[in-house]
């Protein structure tokens, strides 16, 4: 890997605390020689030692059988000035070595019991939606925003794969244990994959299994046509085919984690094209992979992109829940339904999807979006940890259920990286991929904490500066971008296309199903089950009567699901027409605030070409912040002809 590629946050110092010490490691596997080489580098740098005859100050060993059945488990413990990971597998003990070096020297501190530690969601797993041939209109990456593919490049693998080796370990350092290395849009290129260019697929697996990453790839469910005229799941030889094509597939990667399909979706084909369901689709494929215990990530983005915006009837948000909740009971075991977290498509605030408490007899995991499509595409500070913790967290049996973690079977997330020399193109961005494999490890944790985290491993522990001023600018920054976008939870109004920069009435009148229906009387989307499409009638009794009353609702969601008038008086006392101003005034201020912010940092804290980039990104944030804030509050006040309260300056 070259020089100039950022090492996020395992830059060498990262390891100072456990290379400078005593180490033993006991143990064989391809894992535990990861550990093995990133220990003996460390010491070598830091003046530790492995092995020998001891004392060692930290001791790493596989213990079989003593651990509960998860092959990622490891315990850790330290007495008598001795800090010991024991793990029962060797992902376990890879996991627990990462953990000591995100501890640094509080490893090495007094002395605390054995405690096991586990992750809460077995299936972590960064999807990538990177093309093998540049698209014509979505580039190397679809929606990237970091550079090209760190694996492909202009129709071919790269030849220099050292940053996927680096990547890698980035991953597994914050516990993510599955990759799926193309994009969901499954092009001609990119269907070769499979089957004539698997060996490519294969290279790149070589280079994840040390970290006990395993290798999954987007297919087409039309990939049988090829060869026989039609994918019809239900016919013998399309059975055969993809029994036959998925032997070959482990024939050659043998720990190959399985295929992720879109079907159905934006174009893509699907089992509907043969009057087939999806379960139908699905478990096709996951009988292919059984045998070799893999999965199927079948994705539930299945809605009407052609709809009719003159009926109000036609709900983008319910088609997931209308086309697979009748399915329920009817996928196989190996199959995961891809949910995203929120019902419409990664908007800076939407409701959790009520599909992921929908289906208790199926296998469901969450898909949250890492890339900042609509939240500023790594153009804009925008930490994602509190959005994500809030969805994990949510509760939609009410109080007293589980949580939408504990009912995950996997948590996904779509990349945000790319070839750019800082990973993620914003800096600050490598946060998000980080907290994600963190939550997604435990989604219990505090995302100031994981941001602590972060900001210890890459810029080194203590206080005082940089970390006051990564917080002043990172902690409340998702917020921010939601306070001079698209207001209480209404969506979109972006650029169509390139989703990026304010257009109100952009998606207004297209066949997407994105609508804010704003008028002179009023804005936002009747759901309710007694006036609207009904949609707040999907969630459980416990919600279901919270979003129905507009009254109830949660003031951040209430366009998203009720039409109010202007003078909507909120929770806190303000109309709904006022809190439009207000908050469009005050993001504004709020990113001025973080650039002065940054520039006051000292120089010489954070690196040159670091400060200068994130410096260029506030100065495109201020500027857009601007841009949105002029153009919805002149939308609103030309709309409702109320003028600011404070008597600011209305375009």
């Amino acid at each position: 890997m070259t020089g100039d590629v950022h090492p996020a946050w395992l830059p060498p110092a990262a390891l100072r605390a456990v290379g400078s010490r005593r180490v033993l490691i006991q143990g064989d596997g391809l894992l535990v020689d990861t550990v093995r080489a990133e220990l003996s580098g460390a010491c070598e740098r830091f003046g530790g030692t492995v092995g020998g005859d001891g004392p060692f100050d930290l001791v790493l060993k596989l213990s079989s059988g003593r651990l509960p059945p998860d092959p990622d488990v490891f315990v850790l413990s330290r007495a008598a000035g001795v800090t010991v990971v024991r793990a029962d597998e060797p992902a376990g003990l890879l996991y627990g070595f990462f953990h000591v070096v995100r501890l640094g020297e509080a490893a090495f501190d007094g002395a605390f019991p054995p405690r096991p530690h586990r992750p809460a969601i077995r299936r972590r797993m960064v999807q990538h939606w990177d093309n093998v041939d540049v698209h014509p209109v979505m580039g190397q990456v679809e929606r990237g925003y970091a550079g090209g593919s760190v694996f492909w490049h202009e129709g071919a693998l790269r030849t220099d794969l050292s940053r996927v080796t680096a990547y890698a370990r980035l991953l597994a350092s914050c516990g993510v244990n599955a990759l799926c290395v193309n994009n969901v849009n499954v092009h001609a290129t990119e269907a070769r994959l499979l089957t004539g260019r698997l060996g490519d697929v294969a290279a790149i697996a070589d280079l994840l299994r040390p970290f006990g990453i395993r290798v999954h790839l987007s297919v087409s469910f039309a990939a049988p046509a090829a060869d026989l005229g039609t994918a019809d799941p239900l016919d013998p030889r399309v059975v055969a085919w993809w029994a036959d094509t998925t032997r070959r597939v482990y024939a050659t990667i043998p720990d190959f984690g399985g295929y992720v399909v879109k079907a159905d979706s934006e174009g893509q084909p699907g089992p509907f094209a043969y009057g087939r369901s999806h379960a139908d689709g699905a478990n096709t494929l996951a009988a292919a992979l059984a045998p070799h215990g893999g999965v199927v990530h079948w994705r539930a983005f299945v809605y009407n992109h052609r709809q009719d915006w003159r009926d109000r009837g036609t709900d983008r948000a319910r088609a997931a829940h209308d086309h697979f909740v009748p399915l329920d009971g009817t996928f196989g075991d190996n199959v995961i339904l891809q949910v995203k977290h929120g019902p419409i498509d990664f908007q800076a605030r939407e409701p959790v999807s009520p599909l992921i408490a929908a289906m208790p007899a199926t296998r469901v995991a969450v898909e949250v979006q890492a890339t900042q499509e609509y939240t500023g595409q790594q153009r804009h500070v925008c930490y994602l940890a509190p959005m994500w913790s809030e969805v994990l967290g949510f509760t939609p049996f009410g109080a007293e259920g589980p949580p939408v973690a504990g009912l995950a079977a996997g948590l996904v997330a779509v990349s945000n990286v790319g070839d750019d020399p800082f990973w993620t193109g914003h800096p600050l961005a490598q946060a998000n991929l980080y907290a994600f494999g963190r939550l997604a490890w435990d989604p219990r944790l505090d995302p100031v904490a994981v941001l602590d985290e972060w900001i210890d491993l890459t810029f080194g522990p203590g206080p005082g500066e940089p970390r006051d001023t990564l917080h002043a600018v990172m902690d409340d920054s998702w917020r921010t971008y939601e306070r001079y976008t698209a207001p209480l939870g209404v969506g979109f109004m972006v650029r169509p296309g390139h989703h990026y920069g304010p257009d109100v009435d952009g998606y207004e009148y297209t066949p997407w199903g994105t609508y804010h229906f704003a008028d002179r009387d009023g804005v936002g989307v009747d759901r309710t089950r007694a006036t609207g499409t009904g949609f707040t009638g999907q969630y459980p009794p416990a919600w279901s009567r919270v979003y129905e009353s507009v009254y109830d609702c949660p003031d951040e969601l209430l366009l998203f699901f009720h039409h109010v008038p202007y003078g909507h008086v909120l929770h806190d006392g303000g109309t709904v027409i006022q809190h439009i101003y207000d908050t469009h005034f005050e993001g504004v201020e709020a990113v001025a605030a973080m650039r002065d912010r940054w520039a006051a940092l000292p120089a010489g804290l954070v690196g040159p070409a670091l400060a200068a980039r994130v410096a260029e990104r506030l100065d495109e944030q201020l500027r857009s912040a601007v841009e949105w804030r002029d153009q919805i509050n002149a939308y609103f006040f030309r709309k409702s002809g109320v003028r600011d309260a404070h008597g600011r300056r209305i375009h």
